[in-house]
């Protein structure tokens, strides 16, 4: 990376300013004629002793509800709420998707938790030892509507992913 100080100086305000590597990589490239990787410029910031400004982490808990429209894409995140040990998952309203994760995983598995799925039928979720998802539907011969499958899969992997798994 040879950059002059007037260009490495221009880095350090885009960064000030929130812009992402990504962003900065492609005013490196239509600015000054650069083309340098992503990591390039990840090893710029970090030769400039700078931090790039992350987005403000949405506060979330254990448990989501998420309307099960797909009409609403920015809705899908739906509303979090910190529930009280050994509370209950809320209820969700209809046409919604409740998903809560067990404090303390069922037997077999490396976590578990329930589901409510829009039509108001449940099932108990789980990841076994080996990765694999599964779903015990409380109704014998349940099965969710695609719709749903899709939010549910969605849903779990975003609360897993902010519990660490």
């Amino acid at each position: 990376m040879n950059l002059d100080e007037a260009q490495r100086n221009k880095a350090a305000e885009w960064i000030k300013q929130g812009l992402k590597l990504s962003e900065i990589q492609d005013r490196l490239a239509s600015e000054f004629g650069l083309r340098l990787t992503y990591m390039d410029v990840r090893l710029l910031v970090d030769d400039l002793k700078l931090v790039p400004k992350d987005a403000e982490p949405a506060k979330t808990s254990g448990t989501l509800l998420a309307p099960s429209s797909a009409a609403a894409p920015a809705a899908r995140g739906g509303k979090r709420s910190a529930p009280s040990p050994g509370a209950a998952a809320p209820k969700p309203g209809p046409g919604e998707l409740s998903l809560s994760v067990d404090q303390v995983a069922r037997p077999g598995a490396m976590v578990s938790g329930k589901v409510t799925f829009s039509d108001g039928n449940s099932a108990d979720w789980y990841f076994d030892q080996s990765g694999q998802l599964g779903l015990v539907p409380q109704q014998p011969g349940y099965r969710p509507p695609p719709a749903d499958l899709e939010q549910f899969q969605t849903a779990l992997n975003e609360e897993l992913t902010r519990m660490g798994f």
